[in-house]
């Protein structure tokens, strides 16, 4: 009786353990829940993907906007006061004279939300869902915000047509502030269109009948400001804590990688603007440099003195023609042949030697590369059609022949985020029958990680992996050659006549790759306190265990 009376004292010690650990655990979960991915330590759900619609609804008679969210797949229904919407550095596009003008501004970069590449960025897509029978009216009764906020639908189809956009509402001066909804039940999903960086805050009022509902909506356009800071609404009140039922549109941020340690030669980082991959004369030799700035501010460098960063910004949906890239929908990191702000802008260049000096082309063979996923770069023509200069995705060595003296662009798309190792060939024939060459190794940070992490050139140590938790990159090259053959003398050539006309190196900003609270110093405490927990169980049983007679 006393062994059984022990045991199930012992038993009880457990279940009190048992207990008090779920109840520590649950505390934490919810804390997660309420600090972590989508749902912010400002107390907000932050919108940064996926479809949703305002929609005005009768609530116990009352009209009431709310957002039907669809972001995670099934629909979360979510107060604009609760909310904060994200349209972060991907949305930025090219905006159309039509439209610009409908709102009071000229043909300029904006952010779109819902606008013609709505299909190939990773954002939301808001629409508006008319749900009042009878209808009702949507008025943008109030504003704030650093810029011009207007909605409109302009397809392509009404711009090829020269039809002018139909305007639903705007902040600018002229443009009406207020639209109606029919009651047929349509999903209207006009272009947002922000003109500027910030927080903009929108204030709706839907009136149905003689009943009215106002609603403030917070927006974070840009990359800018962390939209995990913003109070949603109008800033005034953190809202209600989410409940664990309330599913967050995107999954909690994981742990972040530890970085390498910082034992990697300090390398030059560009990750805006334009950059050249080119042969020049240096010395009396031929060399494979990169040429940072325009044609008269610029800096060279050597491939293993920089680090070319693919922003996240970068990130865009796979669409046709480009399915050799991945499935249609799937997302890569394109850098477009076209200058966009925000991201760099590689070409090629063979303008330091003159057509009279080459016998022929200049070969650029991409021979090896180190990632964690495929590389590609390539054209589009008026058609529609795709020619690829390189692309890892179906072996190497790839070449592509460039005249000699010119200048282009391309194209470069890279399926996976992580550290990319691109291997070159740079090779010609000098008019004197002198066959020139250099191999060089450039260094790539893809997506989110920090370039200062990353070793330049050809590396030789385990490089950083994305922030967000991808997987580490792949060590082994997607294709190689055999080694190219060593670099020759070049015949004499001119003096270079860019060798005194090096102006400051335009520099980009280096991103910190630090993340937005997940709420892991909460679980950490959690951590703790199970471990006391736990410890102090074990203290217990021991001491039963020794005070039991045999």
């Amino acid at each position: 009786m006393t062994r059984a009376l022990t045991r199930g004292r012992r038993a009880f010690t457990a279940a009190a353990l048992t207990a008090v650990t779920a109840v520590l655990l649950g505390a934490a979960g919810l804390t997660a829940v309420a600090g972590g991915g989508s749902a912010r330590a400002a107390g907000a759900v932050v919108l940064d993907g996926g479809e949703l619609d305002l929609v005005p609804r009768l609530v116990d008679g009352k009209p009431e906007l709310q957002i039907d969210d669809r972001g995670a797949g099934d629909p979360v229904v979510r107060e604009p006061g609760e909310v904060v919407l994200h349209a972060d550095a991907t949305t930025l596009q090219h905006t159309s004279s039509p439209l610009a003008e409908a709102f009071g501004l000229v043909s300029q970069d904006m952010w779109q939300l819902g606008g013609q590449r709505a299909a190939e960025i990773f954002a939301p897509e808001p629409g508006w869902k008319d749900s009042l029978a009878g209808g009702g009216e949507v008025a943008l009764s109030d504003f704030t915000g650093p810029g011009v906020f207007g909605m409109a639908a302009f397809t392509r189809d009404m711009e090829m047509a020269d039809e002018p956009p139909a305007v639903y509402l705007g902040s600018g001066e002229g443009a009406p502030r207020a639209f109606t909804l029919d009651g047929g039940g349509q999903r209207h999903t006009p272009t947002w269109l922000f003109s500027a960086e910030g927080v903009y805050r929108l204030t709706f009022t839907v009136t149905a009948g003689a009943r009215t509902d106002t609603e403030v909506l917070a927006v974070v356009v840009g990359d800018d400001v962390d939209p995990a800071t913003v109070l949603p609404g109008d800033g005034s009140t953190p809202p209600a804590e989410p409940t664990a039922t309330d599913t967050p549109t995107s999954p909690p941020a994981p742990t972040p990688t530890p970085a390498p340690t910082a034992t990697a030669p300090a390398a030059h980082v560009i990750g805006e603007g334009h950059l050249d991959l080119a042969p020049r004369p240096v010395d009396g030799r031929w060399q494979f440099q990169v040429k940072e700035g325009s044609l008269l501010d610029h800096r060279w460098y050597e491939p293993d003195e920089v680090v070319l960063q693919v922003r996240p910004g970068a990130k865009r949906r796979i669409t046709q023609p480009y399915d050799f890239l991945g499935a249609v929908g799937e997302p890569v990191w394109w850098l477009p042949v076209q200058q966009t702000a925000g991201l760099v802008w590689p070409g090629f260049s063979t303008e330091q030697y003159g057509k009279a000096q080459i016998d022929g082309d200049v070969a650029y063979r991409l021979d090896e590369v180190r990632g964690p996923g495929t590389v590609a770069v390539f054209s589009t023509d008026g058609l529609g059609g795709v020619d690829a200069w390189f692309n890892s995705g179906d072996g190497l060595p790839d070449t592509y022949d460039h005249n000699s003296g010119a200048h282009s662009h391309a194209d470069w798309a890279f399926t996976k985020e992580g550290v990319y190792r691109l291997t070159f060939t740079v090779s010609a024939t000098l008019t004197d029958g002198t066959k020139v060459s250099d191999t060089e190794t450039l260094a790539w940070a893809v997506g989110d990680v920090d370039p200062a992490t990353v070793r330049p050139g050809a590396g030789g140590e385990p490089t950083a992996t994305p922030s967000a938790g991808t997987s580490s990159p792949a060590t082994s090259p997607t294709a190689s050659s055999p080694t190219p053959p060593p670099s020759a003398p070049a015949a004499p050539t001119p003096p270079d006549p860019t060798a005194t006309d090096e102006g400051p190196a335009p520099r980009a900003a280096t991103p910190s790759g630090a993340l937005a609270s997940t709420g892991a110093q909460l679980a950490a405490v959690a951590g703790i306190a199970l471990a006391a927990v736990l410890a102090g169980g074990a203290a217990v049983l021991l001491v039963r265990h020794r005070r039991t007679p045999r």
